[in-house]
């Protein structure tokens, strides 16, 4: 199997924004050097401004700009609302799925479809990947907790799944039944007032001393510091990666694309660009967990760009 170059993807929006500026943020993006982009709600089922029609649209006028969608579903299933419309997702012949359930991957698989094998399932060995593939995983999103060492042996162990990385964004940790925003309002789940809507980039969690620990995303639990693995693409292109994930923010993503892109056709310096997206997270950037260490560590004691 001939690998694909290592390009740039667009994870789904993680975060809960009205349907207008969901349209205009991918209104904007159209044209830039994104080789794939994955669009759908993947967090909470109560997050309906854009129905699963809205969605095929809209997937349809971003692939008329010459890049892959990638329709991307839920990950935690609790009702037959839920199923019903993830069934909408397998049923449309349009594009590919990135399954997050293993509802998904069943009815995929009964359907004899490819998909992509989403980070929420939860791949950390070879013999996992081994039967995502048998099921008809054609690309599988690296679990964030991965580092580069362990990537490295699955990739070589099952080498016909193009695999793709979490390079940039808040990482998603957990999901839970419980609405943690809601909690933080003192209101129940199911009467939450969508109050995800007031934080378009979710809500800082902080320690004691004041420090930031998490980011609190409904029934989702973020990483406080932006995860960033630019300085590390050679190092990810080496080991056979294919896909380089940047994760949606309501702010500044345009240019966040093309800082990545700018590094890795070699004519922006890494640290420079590391600088800039140093203000656009708002935060300190982190890649512990790529080094084997904790997410929350910032380490560079190893470059692999063009510094």
């Amino acid at each position: 199997m001939q690998r694909d170059k290592l390009a740039l993807s667009l994870g789904p929006i993680l975060f809960f924004w009205h349907k207008q500026q969901i349209v205009e943020f991918y209104q904007q993006l159209i044209g830039e050097p994104l080789a794939t982009v994955y669009m759908g709600e993947t967090v909470c089922s109560r997050r309906q401004e854009l129905k699963v029609a809205d969605w095929i649209d809209l997937a349809r006028d971003v692939a008329a700009g010459g890049c892959e969608v990638v329709l991307s579903s839920q990950v935690l299933l609790e009702s037959e609302s839920d199923l019903k419309r993830l069934r909408k997702l397998v049923e449309q012949e349009d594009f590919c799925v990135e399954a997050n359930d293993l509802a998904a991957v069943r009815l995929l698989h009964a359907k004899g479809i490819p998909f992509v094998a989403g980070q929420a399932l939860n791949i950390y060995n070879e013999q996992t990947l081994a039967l995502m593939q048998s099921l008809g995983a054609k690309r599988w999103v690296a679990s964030i907790e991965l580092s580069a060492g362990r990537l490295e042996q699955m990739i070589a162990a099952v080498p016909d799944v193009n695999c793709e990385v979490f390079g940039w964004g808040r990482m998603p940790l957990a999901y839970s039944s419980r609405c943690f925003t809601a909690r933080h309002y003192n209101l129940k789940k199911d009467s939450c007032e969508f109050k995800c809507l007031e934080h378009a980039d979710g809500l800082p969690l902080l320690t004691r001393e004041q420090q930031a620990f998490l980011t609190i995303n409904g029934i989702q639990t973020m990483s406080a510091g932006c995860h960033s693995l630019l300085a590390q693409y050679q190092q990810l292109q080496a080991i056979g990666v294919n896909r380089f994930r940047l994760s949606p923010q309501a702010q500044h993503m345009v240019d966040t694309i093309r800082l990545h892109q700018q590094v890795m056709a070699g004519v922006l310096e890494t640290e420079t660009a590391l600088s800039e997206l140093k203000e656009y997270a708002g935060g300190a950037l982190v890649n512990g967990y790529w080094q084997g260490k904790a997410g929350m560590n910032q380490c560079k004691e190893v470059m692999y760009a063009n510094t």
